[in-house]
C-alpha cells in the first residue's frame, strides 16, 4: 500500500468517527438547549383596512449556499481540498433540493435536520402542495386554480428566495402584490411604521445581515392550504388560508458548533376576486405564526437567531411551545416565549 493510499485509508476511518461523534453532540445539545430557547412572535396578522380586502405569498425554489462543516476542512488540509457540495438552481415552482440531500446520503454526512420533526417534511417547494382546484365564491375553477398558483409563488418568494433569506430586498414578492398595496409596502421597507403594525420586512423570512450561514441549501416544509368562500365590503371571491412551516439549518458565520434549525411559521390569507375584466389578488393576514428561535429584543423586521450559545437574558411570558406545532391557537403576536424540546 502507497504512502497516499495509507493517509486515505486513515482519513476515511478518522472522519467516520468524527461525523457519527458530531451527530450525537449536535442531537444530545439540540435536546438540552432547545427548551431555553426564546421564541420571536414578532410576526403580525396583517389587516389593512384602508383597502378593504387581502392577497400574498407563495412557491418555488430555493438556492442558498452550503457551507463545508470542520470535516471537509480537515480533508482540505490532507488532501489540498474537495468541491462543496452541489445541488440543481431550485428556482421555479417545480424546483427541488434532491440533488443535495442525494449527495449528502453519499457521503455519509449527517443531516442538521436528523432528529427533528423536520427530518420528514418535505424538500423546499415540494412541501408546497396545494388542493385541487374547484369553483368557489363565485369563481370558476380556472379563477381558482389562479388564486392557489398565486398564493404558492408568494409562499416562495418570502421564505424560499435565496436574495430574500440574505437579507434582501424582496423584488419577487413585491411584484406578485396588488398595485394598491405594493405601494405602501415598498414604502414599508424603507421607512417601517411601527405605530401602525406594520412593517414590510415582517412579511418575510430575512437574516439580519451577517447573523447566519446556511449550513444545507435544503429549507424543509410542511403545510396545507385551504379553500373557503369569501364575501366582504360588497366583494366576493374564493379565501386562499395558507399555514407553513419553514426550517432551515443555520449557524453562526464560520461557526460550524453552533449549528441549530430555524423554524419559521406563515400563517397568511390570500383573496382573489373578479373586477370586471380582471381578477385581482389581495393579501389579507400574512406571516403571522412567528420565528424560533430568535431574538425578542430587536424589532427590526429581520429575523435575528438565537445560538446555542447566546446569552438569554430576555423574559419570557406565557407556557412553552412547540415550534413545529401548526396550531392558530398558538400564535401570540409579539410574545417571546420558551420553547418545548424538539426531542
Amino acid at each position: 500500500m502507497s504512502d497516499t493510499d495509507d493517509i486515505d485509508e486513515r482519513f476515511r476511518a478518522l472522519t467516520a468517527q468524527i461525523d457519527d461523534r458530531e451527530r450525537r453532540r449536535m442531537n444530545k445539545a439540540a435536546t438540552r438547549e432547545w427548551a431555553r430557547h426564546p421564541r420571536l412572535r414578532r410576526r403580525r396578522r396583517l389587516r389593512n383596512a384602508a383597502i378593504a380586502v387581502a392577497v400574498l405569498v407563495a412557491a418555488a425554489g430555493v438556492f442558498v449556499s452550503y457551507r463545508p462543516d470542520v470535516v471537509d476542512q480537515v480533508r482540505t488540509a490532507v488532501s489540498g481540498g474537495i468541491s462543496d457540495l452541489t445541488a440543481g438552481d431550485t428556482s421555479g415552482a417545480a424546483g427541488t433540493n434532491e440533488p443535495a440531500e442525494t449527495a449528502r446520503a453519499e457521503s455519509g454526512r449527517p443531516s442538521p435536520f436528523d432528529g427533528s420533526p423536520a427530518q420528514e417534511y418535505a424538500d423546499g417547494a415540494k412541501g408546497l402542495v396545494m388542493p385541487p382546484a374547484r369553483a368557489v365564491g363565485g369563481l370558476g375553477r380556472k379563477e381558482v386554480a389562479a388564486a392557489v398558483r398565486h398564493a404558492k409563488s408568494l409562499l416562495t418568494a418570502a421564505h424560499l428566495d435565496e436574495k430574500v433569506l440574505a437579507g434582501g430586498r424582496p423584488e419577487k414578492l413585491i411584484r406578485l402584490l396588488d398595485p394598491e398595496q405594493r405601494a405602501p409596502f415598498v414604502k414599508g421597507l424603507k421607512k417601517p411604521e411601527r405605530r401602525k403594525g406594520y412593517h414590510s420586512r415582517e412579511w418575510v423570512t430575512s437574516l439580519a445581515p451577517g447573523s447566519a450561514e446556511f449550513v444545507t441549501r435544503t429549507v424543509k416544509v410542511d403545510g396545507e392550504t385551504r379553500l373557503s368562500a369569501f364575501r366582504e365590503d360588497g366583494l366576493r371571491g374564493v379565501r386562499v388560508k395558507v399555514n407553513y412551516l419553514f426550517v432551515y439549518a443555520i449557524q453562526r458565520p464560520g461557526r460550524p458548533d453552533t449549528v441549530t434549525r430555524l423554524v419559521a411559521h406563515n400563517i397568511g390569507v390570500v383573496q382573489a376576486w373578479r373586477e370586471g375584466d380582471r381578477l385581482r389578488f389581495w393579501v389579507n393576514e400574512w406571516n403571522g405564526g412567528g420565528v424560533a428561535p430568535a431574538r425578542c429584543d430587536v424589532d427590526d423586521g429581520f429575523v435575528h437567531p438565537f445560538y446555542p450559545d447566546s446569552l438569554n437574558n430576555v423574559e419570557t411570558t406565557g407556557p412553552a411551545v412547540d415550534p413545529y406545532s401548526r396550531a392558530e391557537d398558538d400564535t401570540h403576536p409579539g410574545a417571546c416565549r420558551e420553547l418545548r424540546s424538539e426531542t
